[in-house]
């Protein structure tokens, strides 16, 4: 991380020289309730980050106290995108590994007078709380003996009861001015299989319980989380002194990753998965770490990405574009150069021998010479976009139309004599002329021409599929779904999200291999699909366009 970008490093700093810690210990702890999505990356580059500068460790700790939600694909998918982000943790931890150490913590608040079994039901538990400016009123259950909540809460444990007939609440505060510290529930009723443990407990610790324990039993000393869990900061220290741990780590919050147009809620993004909107948690227009790998993002932009951002206590939305701007930047040295023809219209160059077909000769990418060159074939029949032909071109039009001249990239300068259409009037193929003594490096000066194509020689050609994205939902249309009455964000999504087109590459790519990374010429940066790619077919998802309008 860098130094002027990080105020929790300064913090750090800070407790290592006044010897009030003599290491750093961070931990990830998601839930494996769903797929990690980029929000998360900040907390995974500024955790492990963190760690590495000041030679400690991070552990990777999964939450799962909550058996309903959570699968054991979620914490494989987990595992793999903290990995695939280049981050190694020191440890890999389960809340559940420490379900029995959490048990007896809450036993001794019971003993303490700092915790009671509560009869009411999770409505009347909301209304007993208060409000902001009203405070809560006791439980009428608030009074048990310790005697007797010993004997319930053990009793819970055993299952004799049913899911939401009793729960344990931590005896604090029902007047206190933070709502959290109002006898908060930190035990509940359960009958679930649990994806460690199975059927061994059917009651299950709540997060607020369970996270600075978790914290306290691996010995963490910064316990870095977003701002939304700042008002709980006193029932987290609260935990940690009442339950008498040992270990005492210091709670910093920093402001949430949000982006423009862009689904960030894992509620929201499990319903798109769940009612088919998107083909998986990988889907390309999904904001998840994995969807942003299949796409095409490298590990490396999202890293300098998420450094960029900065740290602070702020969590506004940064722009889409900022994103995109970090894997141009990173792709520009490393994609090979090539072309793509999206959308084929076939040109026949009269003149050109029949038969023959020349090896003509590209850099594989102008700005990384060491990358070499490639051979391209060429000759009578090719491919170029159907968009860079116009019979009736406007003004300042400078590609393919009837009498204009244009120059081939890597090859020679072509003119339309002929336009051949169909029955119904569409055309189908263009009849060109070439100039041999244009050929591209052969250093012909007797004339300019203002428009250069790409294309594919036809008969080598291989086909694709491209894929095109958009948002899946806009920022304007998040917000009119916040603030509709009768709709909801699923009635928004953007059905022109994904468009699907059927194309030509050049032979030289016949081998490419899933998440292999290409710059085709005009269109953009495209990624190999790992999903869709067959033996017989190579389909490409368009990472970002060539343009950018994002400034640093």
């Amino acid at each position: 991380m860098e130094e002027n970008s990080n105020f929790i490093r300064s913090i750090i700093k800070e407790d290592l020289e006044s010897g009030k810690r003599d290491t750093v210990i961070t931990r990830f702890p998601p839930e494996p309730n769903g797929y990690l999505h980029i929000g998360h990356a900040k907390s995974i580059v500024i955790n492990f980050g963190i760690a590495d500068e000041f030679n400690g460790q991070t552990n990777l700790r999964f939450d799962d106290t909550n058996p309903l939600k959570e699968d054991r694909e979620y914490v494989d998918s987990i595992k793999n995108d903290v990995a695939w982000l280049g981050y190694e943790w020191e440890n890999l931890r389960f809340a559940s590994d420490y379900f029995e150490e959490m048990y007896d913590r809450a036993v001794l608040l019971i003993k303490k007078g700092k915790a009671y079994v509560d009869d009411l039901s999770p409505d009347e538990i909301r209304e007993y709380r208060g409000t902001l400016t009203e405070p809560g009123k006791d439980s009428p259950y608030r009074s048990r003996t310790v005697e007797e909540n010993l004997d319930l809460f053990d009793r819970m444990r055993k299952g004799e009861f049913e899911n939401g007939k009793k729960v344990l609440r931590a005896k604090i505060d029902m007047a206190s001015g933070n709502i959290n510290m109002r006898d908060p529930v930190i035990y509940r009723v359960s009958h679930a299989t649990h994806h460690n443990t199975g059927d061994t407990w059917c009651i299950y610790p709540m997060y607020a319980f369970a996270h600075p324990l978790e914290d306290a039993i691996e010995g963490v000393t910064h316990s870095l989380c977003t701002t939304e869990f700042e008002e709980q900061r006193p029932l987290y220290n609260w935990v940690v002194e009442e339950c008498e741990m040992e270990s005492k780590p210091q709670q910093i919050e920093f402001g949430r990753l949000n982006i423009e147009n862009t689904v960030m809620s894992k509620r929201k993004l499990k319903q798109l998965v769940d009612e088919g909107y998107v083909d998986g948690w990988d889907d390309p227009r999904m904001p998840t770490i994995s969807g942003l790998r299949r796409k095409g993002y490298t590990p490396e932009s999202i890293r300098e990405f998420v450094q960029a951002t900065g740290v602070s206590k702020g969590s506004g939305a940064v722009d889409e574009a900022m994103l995109e701007h970090f894997v141009r930047e990173d792709l520009k040295l490393k994609a090979p150069r090539t072309m793509g023809i999206l959308n084929p219209l076939k040109v026949v160059i009269t003149n050109y021998p029949e038969g023959q077909v020349e090896m003509l000769d590209a850099e594989i990418n102008p700005e990384n010479p060491e990358m070499g060159t490639r051979q391209i074939p060429f000759s009578r029949e090719i491919y170029v976009e159907q968009d860079d032909f116009m019979e009736n071109p406007p003004k300042k039009y400078f590609r393919l139309f009837p009498g204009n001249e244009v120059r081939l990239k890597h090859a020679y300068f072509i003119k339309c004599e002929d336009v051949i259409k169909d029955e119904n009037g569409n055309v189908i193929e263009l009849h060109c002329t070439y100039d041999v003594e244009t050929k591209s490096g052969s250093g012909f000066t007797g004339r300019k021409v203002k428009g250069t194509l790409h294309w594919v020689e036809a008969s080598q050609a291989i086909p694709a599929e491209f894929r095109l994205y958009e948002p899946l939902i806009r920022d304007e249309d998040l917000k009119a779904a916040d603030e509709s009455e009768d709709k909801t964000f699923i009635d928004f999504v953007n059905e022109d999200s994904l468009t699907i087109q059927e194309g030509f590459i050049e032979p030289t790519m016949k081998d490419a291999k899933p998440q292999d990374k290409f710059q085709f010429f005009r269109h953009g940066y495209f990624n190999v699909d790992p999903k869709h790619t067959t033996e017989d077919k190579i389909v490409f998802n368009r990472i970002v366009s060539l343009k950018s309008s994002f400034k640093l």
